[in-house]
């Protein structure tokens, strides 16, 4: 019985052995396992921290106040949105206040942004490109615009050099003006224009030559007949559209498409609007305030809709424009337009930040660019300017009056600004905005009516151009000219929306009276009293070259922009240009003459306010190439744009001509011997033989 039972108890040794051997197994192996696990993931965590990685910190309250909440809600359940990352960094500007001409001022703003992006947006813009993830920077605003998932903007907000993460929603309500009304009866002045005594100043000899007024809108049907000869890329014979406009809508884009490459409009609101600031077609459809300006554009809405995105993108094109597929790496502050308007809202109600969109508007402030701002048309109820860019003190905001009288328009949105507690006054001047004919995209010859605070904002714009061309000593000096503008509107009492003033918040300042403004110091009002009016004895000269952008010399100092000078009454001064001028490859400008018939390099003693233009004319270059066996005619050399010529190929002894292979505007490919060409562009032509 023992052995029985010592059998039986050793049997249960080697059991009870075994169970503890494979226990012990097994406790090794999830000992290695939980190490090797360990190891990896110290391996992983240290080579996302090798590539700049910062892991969210989910329920982070902090970390979650600094993602915008529609930025949350967009990126749910595993959806992908865009959004705007705002860097920490932001440059300080406030020493361009200090610097006296918008040259100065422009290369200044222009320099602290871009070196400040360059500096502080490496480290982020690695981290994104290493996970392939969509993005566009931004230097007008410190910034990127990202594409990307909730883990995306969480691991982005945790970053220390992000400041906050806001939505870049697509906007879906442009202020709504009453439908379009054809409108093909010729008016001569519209009555808007008259109203504001535009025509009068424009008696005065000045009609806004020299500046520049830029729209940013739904874009621009630039061949419209009232709109191409004031446009800057357009220089009677030629059209170049580098630095001269931008198209931010980079898919979709209706009828113009993504990405145009000339100024093109799929919604009539942009040709409308610049038509206002700067429209007459030389005959009787006079509907700008200043025919005398030039324009460019930029499309930051597709068929009516923006995004905070698009808006940024044409602010910071306007800061320094570049070419037509260029980068803002390329963009000289030096074509900066003057003055911008800009008819259209970003509204909080669809996840617009109220502070996104503020560092560009100062931007331009500060580079001397003044930025006109629809007020919006969401009156007539207190407290309804609420949608950036017009709540900003930077923006000068504009209300509309029924046109012809001084009546706020119903539906102009009033102040106080009360969404970001400020309790900021506004609109700041207000301008004629119902029935407001202009021109419209469906054709060149095409006018339209249309009402909206969209129409007031370009009669403003307009009246700037006019008051910097009369005085020049004005010119981006912001709070100098908004000053004399609001000195020396109509003033308006209305108590409705607080103190009747002026200024209230119905009609800001009251409506504006340009011939106030240009003619003498208005009486002093609560405002600083602003700069006064020049004496008789000096003149203002303008000197301007076209195409615009070619070089000339004033008393011996070069210049490659138009220029407006003050001068004394009956000086003498010598004007002159260079031939040829060198312009893009295979391009080139010859001297045609000066507008008072002088020579290249003269002397002028203007008695009145005027204007020299150096004119130029335009060659191409022909090359032209001969393969084996044979030659061709005419040999190499600049032509005239838009001349014909005849090129011809000779086979030597034992060949025959094969065919032509062009390249450039105009060129020719194919078997025709000889053949007319005409040069648009610099042209390649080379002709190959066979042997026989």
């Amino acid at each position: 019985m023992r052995r029985v039972f010592s059998s039986k108890f050793f049997n249960l040794r080697i059991v009870l052995g075994f169970i503890l051997a494979s226990a012990g197994t097994l406790l090794a192996l999830i000992a290695f396992g939980l190490y090797s696990r360990t190891s990896a993931l110290a391996q992983n965590a240290n080579q996302d921290q090798r590539r700049d990685y910062i892991p969210p910190v989910i329920g982070n309250s902090a970390l979650e106040d600094k993602i915008a909440p529609w930025v949350m809600e967009r990126t749910a359940n595993g959806r992908q949105a865009e959004f705007i990352v705002v860097l920490a960094d932001q440059a300080n500007l406030s020493r361009a206040a200090t610097l006296p001409t918008k040259s100065e001022k422009s290369r200044y703003v222009h320099d602290a942004l871009w070196n400040k992006s360059q500096a502080t947006q490496g480290p982020l813009l690695q981290w994104l490109n290493a996970r392939g993830i969509e993005h566009r920077s931004f230097y007008i605003v410190n910034g990127l615009w990202v594409k990307g998932s909730r883990q995306i903007a969480e691991a982005l907000a945790a970053r220390p050099d992000v400041a906050r993460v806001e939505g870049n929603p697509q906007i879906q309500n442009l202020p709504q003006p009453l439908p379009a009304v054809e409108a093909d009866q010729q008016q001569a002045i519209e009555p808007g224009i008259s109203y504001t005594h535009a025509p009068q100043v424009w008696a005065l000899g000045f009609t806004g030559q020299g500046i520049v007024v830029a729209g940013a809108d739904t874009g621009i049907r630039w061949t419209h007949n009232a709109l191409k000869p004031h446009y800057r890329g357009w220089d009677g014979a030629i059209a170049d559209h580098d630095y001269n406009w931008h198209d931010s809508v980079h898919s979709g884009g209706g009828d113009c498409g993504a990405n145009s490459q000339v100024p093109c409009d799929d919604n009539g609101h942009g040709t409308h609007t610049i038509g206002i600031a700067i429209g007459d077609d030389g005959g009787t459809n006079q509907i700008g305030m200043a025919p005398g300006a030039r324009w460019i554009g930029c499309r930051n809405m597709d068929q009516g809709n923006g995004t905070p995105a698009t808006y940024i993108e044409c602010m910071e094109f306007f800061l320094a424009p570049y070419p037509v597929n260029g980068t803002s790496a390329q963009g000289d502050p030096t074509k900066a337009p003057d003055i911008t308007t800009n008819s259209w809202i970003c509204p909080p109600s669809e996840g617009c930040s109220t502070d996104t969109l503020q560092a560009a508007v100062e931007a331009q402030r500060n580079a001397g660019i003044m930025m006109a701002v629809a007020a919006g048309n969401s009156g007539p109820n207190c407290s309804t300017v609420t949608d950036p860019p017009s709540l900003y003190d930077a923006s000068y905001t504009v209300g509309a009056l029924t046109t012809g009288t001084d009546t706020i328009a119903s539906f102009s949105s009033r102040g106080p600004v009360t969404v970001d507690a400020s309790n900021r006054l506004k609109p700041d001047i207000t301008a004629p905005g119902t029935s407001t004919r202009s021109s419209y995209r469906t054709s060149d010859t095409a006018y339209a009516s249309l009402s909206g605070t969209s129409m007031a904002t370009p009669h403003i714009a307009g009246a700037m151009a006019l008051l910097w061309s009369a005085r020049p000593e004005l010119r981006h000096d912001i709070a100098a000219s908004r000053t004399t503008l609001n000195n020396s509107a109509v003033h308006i009492q209305s108590a409705s929306c607080g103190d009747a003033g002026p200024p209230n918040n119905d009609y800001g300042w009251g409506r504006v009276d340009i011939l106030a403004a240009v003619g003498p110091t208005p009486t002093p009002t609560p405002t600083p009293t602003p700069t006064p009016t020049p004496t008789p004895a000096t003149i203002q000269v303008t000197i301007q070259t076209t195409p615009a952008g070619r070089a000339f010399s004033v008393d011996g100092a070069n210049y490659n922009a138009a220029e407006t000078f003050t001068w004394t009454l009956g000086s003498a001064h010598t004007v002159a240009t260079t031939t040829p001028q060198a312009g893009d490859t295979g391009v080139r400008y010859y001297f045609s003459s000066w507008s008072d018939a002088g020579a290249i390099s003269h002397s002028v003693t203007p008695t009145k306010n005027t204007t020299y233009t150096a004119k130029f004319g335009t060659q191409y270059y022909l090359t032209m190439n001969a393969g084996t066996g044979g030659k061709v005619s005419p040999a190499s050399a600049w032509k005239t744009s838009g001349s014909t010529i005849s090129i011809s190929a000779t086979p030597s002894t034992g060949y025959s001509f094969s065919n032509w292979t062009g390249s450039g505007t105009g060129s020719y490919s194919g078997t025709d011997n000889p053949r007319s060409i005409t040069m648009n562009g610099p042209i390649t032509e080379t002709a190959a033989f066979i042997h026989n």
